[in-house]
């Protein structure tokens, strides 16, 4: 009787399915990591400062400029055109005589994207205007007050977007 002789040679190791996806795993989560970290270095978190404790020593003085505006009846409304040109009426229960407004553009989280412009007083009577650096894309806060400070008002602006601004005195602050 003949018998015949058949070899089962299994291919190398590399040529096969699982070790590949056993090490693909481990793999990944290696690469995921130092991206996150590459993210992480090149983008430092903007949402802590340093003054913290200033900062909540001076919360007090903000409240009272917030009370004021309401006092005063203060409002703004304007809009930003495309080419940054600002344009901004403020109106109140009487005429607020102001030559120049502070208006600071915030951004949420990056403190180095923030705009100051100075608004300067134009005709008819409380209306304002400036020039300002076209923002980057997404939301901002604004603050608005005038140059000796006294009172402040807040407002949102989504950009790009229509530019239209309206800034009211800050609510639920206490009284």
């Amino acid at each position: 009787m003949a018998y015949m002789v058949v070899e089962n040679n299994p291919p190398p190791w590399y040529r096969q399915f699982w070790p590949w996806a056993l090490i693909a795993l481990p793999g990944t989560a290696v690469i995921a990591s130092i991206a996150t970290l590459i993210i992480a270095i090149q983008n430092p978190d903007g949402l802590v400062v340093d003054d913290y404790y200033k900062q909540g020593l001076a919360i007090n003085q903000t409240l009272a400029r917030d009370r004021h505006a309401r006092f005063l009846g203060l409002q703004a409304s304007g809009r930003i055109g495309a080419d940054g040109g600002v344009e901004l009426v403020l109106s109140g229960k009487q005429p607020v005589e102001a030559d120049r407004l502070r208006l600071r553009l915030l951004h949420p989280t990056r403190a180095n994207q923030d705009q100051l412009l100075w608004l300067a007083a134009a005709e008819p009577a409380g209306h304002y205007r400036g020039q300002l650096q076209t923002p980057q894309a997404g939301h901002w806060h604004l603050l608005l007050e005038p140059e000796q400070g006294g009172w402040r008002l807040i407002g949102r602006l989504e950009w790009p977007g229509e530019g239209q601004i309206a800034l009211m005195p800050a609510q639920g602050t206490g009284e």
